[in-house]
């Protein structure tokens, strides 16, 4: 694909070889900007052994339609970087159904209370999910998508480098394999300088760091985008009403 165009909904499953018609997995509505939700997402969403608090932030954080951006459906296998309490794990999981797995990465460094806090395995509603522990990012078998949501800015707090990360979900990915990554938006042109701070990121520096990793930029969606967020607060002072960028990256088949 030639380029780095904005795509939406159902022409990006198109435009990257996968029709919503031909994807076998059903369409159950159709919502923000013609995006497909097929039924499998649908009842991800829906499932009623999903935490209350983690229901209540459907409204804003919108997990439908990012997981039809990502083109989530049954039988994929998805690493999930850094899941914090599992709030998307809990909905790949039941997405991608008893055929697929979904591979949490949590790095040996993070602290106790990080770990405990993913309370996603064991649990016997989600016997797909395993967590994976280690320096970097890695899976037992190779992967259809790796997905990471308001957490990538983590990989450069502390002066840190989101580079051997990249590289590694690179490695873990089949040939044409996806890259998910959203994140708080930081001022334009302020790089890494409000990862700690204010655990923001730009997202200029995100498309061209992640492309310089080896990935194409094949899709991006203002779907949690928010002009009213002047890029100054700290994301816990105004938590899901942030303004918030949805790039999807892809490894070269070739």
């Amino acid at each position: 694909m030639a380029g780095k165009a904005v795509w939406h909904g159902a022409a990006l499953m198109v435009a990257l070889g996968m029709g919503v018609a031909g994807a076998g997995i059903g369409v159950a509505k159709v919502a923000h900007g013609g995006l497909a939700i097929s039924k499998a997402i649908a009842a991800a969403v829906a499932n009623p052994a999903r935490p209350e608090a983690d229901r209540s932030r459907d409204g804003a954080r919108k997990p439908a339609e990012l997981l039809a951006f990502a083109r989530v459906h049954p039988g994929m296998k998805v690493g999930e970087l850094l899941p914090g309490g599992g709030y998307f794990t809990r909905m790949l999981s039941k997405t991608v159904g008893e055929t697929g797995s979904v591979y949490a990465w949590i790095p040996e460094t993070a602290s106790a209370r990080s770990v405990a806090n993913f309370k996603v395995v064991p649990d016997v509603d989600y016997t797909n999910v395993s967590l994976v522990r280690g320096k970097t990012f890695s899976a037992p078998e190779k992967l259809d998508l790796v997905w990471t949501s308001q957490n990538y800015h983590d990989l450069h707090h502390n002066g840190g480098s989101a580079e051997p990360t990249n590289l590694a979900v690179f490695a873990a990915l089949k040939p044409g394999g996806l890259y998910f990554v959203t994140d708080h938006a930081a001022r334009k042109g302020s790089g890494t300088g409000d990862t700690d701070a204010m655990h923001r990121i730009d997202p200029d520096f995100v498309k061209a760091e992640v492309e310089k990793d080896g990935f194409k930029l094949v899709g991006e969606s203002h779907v949690l985008a928010n002009p009213k967020d002047d890029h100054t607060l700290s994301v816990f002072k105004i938590h899901d009403q942030t303004d918030q960028f949805v790039f999807l990256f892809r490894k070269p088949a070739k």
